[in-house]
């Protein structure tokens, strides 16, 4: 047994439940997909840095990761893994989000206006250009 699962089963234990089982084989293949989840992200960041482009990294690796998977035609069992865990949990990556709303509340009280027009705009320039994209790309009547 590794570190690891050593002490998950002592954080359980310590709050009175059992430890759930999870196959041995599971924990290296969501292992592995983390890994190269975040290598692909540490790739991005190190390329947006060294060419001082203005895109985030990990959003260059995720262009990363589709030139890497475009070529496979699926998408390996390790990555379908972690992403998917990731995906199930996404709701916890609001929590900074709302702490950070509690913590700024003042100033947020007084930009209110100037922070809601500009996500009205925001979002509504950002559905017009997805609307257009999807056309053009759907092959509509007057695509390109």
């Amino acid at each position: 047994m590794g570190k690891c699962a050593r002490l998950a089963g002592t954080v359980f234990a310590r709050m009175g439940r059992p430890r759930p089982k999870v196959p041995h084989a599971m924990e290296s293949i969501m292992l592995w997909g983390l890994t190269v989840l975040l290598a692909l992200q540490l790739a991005g960041e190190v390329v947006v840095r060294f060419f001082h482009w203005p895109v985030p990294g990990p959003v260059m690796g995720l262009v990363f990761a589709l030139a890497l998977l475009l070529p496979l035609g699926r998408v390996p069992k390790p990555l379908e893994e972690a992403g998917g865990t990731l995906l199930r949990h996404l709701s916890l990556l609001f929590v900074p989000a709302g702490v950070g709303v509690v913590a700024h509340w003042e100033r947020l009280q007084q930009s209110w206006l100037v922070l809601g027009v500009v996500l009205l705009v925001s979002t509504l320039l950002g559905l017009a250009v997805s609307a257009w994209v999807f056309e053009r790309l759907a092959g509509g009547e007057d695509a390109f």
